[in-house]
């Protein structure tokens, strides 16, 4: 269980290293190297230098590489599925989904650079020019740096570098300190492939101080960060003039229209609540529900709540494991208790066991509650009774978040209204908020961020355009 750094192709041990343990049962699973800002600064040069090389490797052999890491991580599901179990506590089946989901967006990755072109210009189009040939097409940026967090350390690290380096960018990773093997093991599945770029990508683990070398940097020109608001407001003002590319989380919310099916949306609002402890960035917080058919709908939630299985991330029937720590546990019970000497009701009866949160739904909240209106990122769902889908749309929009909002609707002209007027980056018609297909575009407005993954719009986002005419 050594600490080990990738520094490029070069695979150095730590001097220290701090132990990861488990957020279920305290093991120690784990190490993550202690990194120091030298060290991310090498990593950069290193970096740099990869990415003059990477450019000039033909299409072919860059798609072949991606094509070998799937292959191989497609070999190795088991070992890391466990290891995402092991690090964050995910049960060990979502832990498969997500091993399945990472080998979809490299395979994605791959697909998609092989059709990304350019296009010829008509510069003879208008009276002012003339005659020519002329045609933009993309280029890598250079030197990418992508930080990512705990709630999906695999894909999530996968939608950043499979991208970037099929694009042929060279990058620095600085992967959440929760998941220091997952982050490994996959670099390494990048790195020893004899497809890869030689030093094209490297992994630094680290504090403020690597995080902060990293950012401030002239050498890369995309950041990719997906965490906290907090942090990418810092990110922002430390970067300077470079791409930067936030997924900063949401408030995520639907609306319960009076024509939908209200078991079909309870049973899927129950998952869009808590599935992966709600330590989703889409994670359903807010369900807004017509007045006339509230009383029915709670009903039915509660029931589809209490019919989820709950404790060892390690069983193959469950479906909520633990959150990240006991801070986590902690603010949830707090906000929870704080709610309910507010005047909010619980429909689910809050409990905890260490980390275990159970799922917790909560009735008759006001808009000014913490577990409302900021992102709670625990297994907490509201319920609040509204007059219609004017006045859902209106409630759902005012939140500083806008990454995806859903409504449940049979009704056509609701969901187009709800399409149009709703202020996000994705709207889903009668399905949770959570649902993400990892080939879609998918990134918020307002504080939820700027930019977009999805292997297509990652591409774009790490390569420029550029123009030539040839007279």
């Amino acid at each position: 269980m050594e600490a080990h750094v990738w520094m490029g192709s070069q695979r150095m041990v730590a001097k220290n290293y701090t132990e990861r343990l488990s957020p279920y049962d305290g093991r120690v699973v784990s190490r993550a190297a202690e990194c120091s800002g030298e060290d991310a600064r090498q990593a950069l040069l290193m970096a740099q230098n990869a990415a003059k090389k990477g450019r000039k490797i033909p299409l072919h052999q860059r798609c072949a590489w991606m094509q070998d890491v799937a292959s191989k991580l497609r070999e190795q599901r088991e070992a890391f599925a466990r290891v995402l179990c092991d690090e964050v506590g995910k049960p060990i089946t979502y832990a498969r989904i997500e091993v399945d989901r990472c080998i979809e967006t490299i395979t994605l990755s791959a697909e998609t650079m092989r059709t990304m072109h350019g296009e010829t210009i008509n510069t003879d189009a208008m009276p002012s020019g003339r005659a020519s040939h002329a045609y933009w097409r993309r280029e890598p940026v250079g030197v990418v740096v992508a930080i990512t967090p705990f709630n999906f350390p695999l894909n999530l690290v996968a939608h950043k570098l499979a991208p970037a380096l099929v694009a042929g960018n060279a990058v620095v990773l600085k992967p959440t300190p929760e998941a220091p093997l997952c982050a490994y093991k996959l670099a390494q599945l990048f790195i020893e492939s004899p497809f890869a770029t030689p030093d094209a990508l490297s992994v630094v683990y680290g504090d403020a101080e690597v995080g902060s070398t990293l950012v401030g940097s002239d050498i890369p020109r995309v950041i990719s960060f997906t965490g906290s608001v907090s942090v990418g407001n810092i990110i922002t003002k430390t970067a300077g003039i470079k791409k930067v590319s936030l997924e900063l989380g949401g408030n995520a919310a639907t609306y319960i229209d009076t024509s939908a099916d209200l078991e079909y949306a309870a049973s899927r609002c129950a998952i869009g609540a808590f599935v992966n402890s709600g330590q989703v960035c889409i994670s359903l917080q807010r369900i807004y529900v017509d007045a006339s058919i509230y009383d029915a709908f709670a009903l039915k939630m509660a029931e589809a709540t209490t019919k989820l299985v709950i404790g060892s991330p390690y069983n193959e029937d469950t479906f909520l494991g633990p959150l990240i720590n006991d801070e986590a546990a902690e603010r949830a019970m707090n906000w929870v208790e704080n709610a309910i000497l507010e005047g909010a009701r619980p429909l689910t009866p809050p409990h905890r066991e260490g980390r275990i949160f159970y799922p917790c739904v909560m009735a008759d909240v006001t808009e000014s509650m913490k577990i409302v209106c900021e992102e709670v990122f625990a297994p907490i769902v509201s319920l609040v009774r509204v007059n219609g889908i004017d006045d859902a749309i209106q409630r759902m929009n005012n939140s500083p978040y806008g990454l995806q909002f859903s409504v449940f609707t049979n009704n056509l002209s609701h969901a187009t209204k709800a399409i149009d007027e709703l202020d996000a980056g994705g709207v889903v018609i009668n399905d949770m908020p959570t649902l993400r297909f990892d080939i879609q575009p998918y990134g918020g407005v307002k504080l939820s961020g700027v930019g977009r993954e999805g292997p297509r719009f990652a591409i774009e986002e790490m390569t420029e355009i550029k123009s030539i005419v040839i007279l």
